[in-house]
């Protein structure tokens, strides 16, 4: 199940459906709406197994509003995107179906702190009007930045009234969108620090002094047959440009770091996490330092 379908399977009133072209809105609930839910009661049950006892923060990924919207298709249309009052109804809907879906996070795993990760690898295209239309041929209209920090901020909302206890938006490469990101009320911003450059970093800076937690995708650690994984070289990915910026080394404690895209498999995943838990020893070392 893909992230697409996982996150329109938590729309509330708004049923979806598989197409020819992809995940659309659908005029009832039907077998493919069915499925989806079915896979992911089945995996909140396996949560619920694997995390007997576990208490402390327990992320939850979704899509965010403007990414769901420029994947979904109307029932008969182009994209979400492409309707102004749609986006503003798919906005609402997934906040209600975030709402319901913490409470059940909350009842399976009674010592969470659920923290939502909205995935937002298309807003930066959102906010130019690059995202194409159905056809091909044209973009869908730019979408505001104050438009994109009120969608934002109010699913944040409706997160923290069910008892997220936190919200953060994952841009990926997208760092354009960060200035919109700092707008939109939410407590930090993720970004694959190996892809940006000194202009990007310099944004960086910017919302950390705005007070926004930086989650750090790091690259894939480099590995040789003598040395073995070069973990510091993976930690330095972060660390040079951070310091090179300005940024305060003690603000280091703040930042999250996380492994940058899918893992194919189970133990590529675990190997990546791995690799990442001893890339946040080195970081820890310099900030304190």
């Amino acid at each position: 199940m893909d992230a697409t379908a996982r996150t329109a399977g938590l729309l509330v009133d708004l049923p979806v459906e598989l197409g020819v072209h992809g995940w659309k809105l659908a005029d009832h609930p039907g077998q493919d709406l069915a499925r989806v839910r079915s896979l992911a009661g089945q995996e909140l049950d396996a949560l619920a197994v694997a995390a007997l006892g576990y208490a402390g923060p327990l992320v939850m990924p979704v899509h965010g509003p403007l990414t769901l919207a420029g994947s979904l298709y109307l029932a008969r249309g182009d994209r979400v995107l492409s309707d102004v009052g749609a986006v503003r109804e798919l906005t609402e809907s997934l906040g209600a179906g975030l709402a319901e879906e913490i409470g059940r996070l909350r009842v399976a795993v009674p010592g969470a702190e659920p923290l939502v990760l909205l995935h937002e690898p298309m807003l930066a295209a959102v906010l130019v009007g690059a995202v194409p239309t159905f056809s091909g041929y044209s973009a869908i209209r730019p979408v505001p930045g104050p438009v994109v920090a009120e969608r934002l901020r109010a699913l944040a909302d409706a997160a923290r009234g069910a008892g997220a206890s936190g919200i953060v938006v994952h841009l990926g490469d997208a760092w354009a969108a960060l200035p919109v990101v700092a707008r939109a009320g939410v407590d930090g911003v993720g970004l694959a620090v190996g892809t940006l450059d000194e202009r990007a970093w310099e944004r960086v800076a910017e919302a950390v002094e705005a007070d926004l937690r930086v989650w750090a995708a790091l690259p894939p650690v480099a590995s040789s047959q003598c040395a073995g994984p070069d973990v510091r070289g993976q930690a330095e990915t972060l660390l040079r440009p951070w310091g090179r910026v300005g940024l305060p080394v003690a603000r280091l404690t703040d930042v999250v770091l996380v492994p940058a895209g899918a893992s194919p498999s189970p133990d590529a995943a675990r190997r990546a996490l791995a690799d990442v838990v001893r890339a946040a020893e080195v970081v820890a070392e310099r900030a304190a330092g």
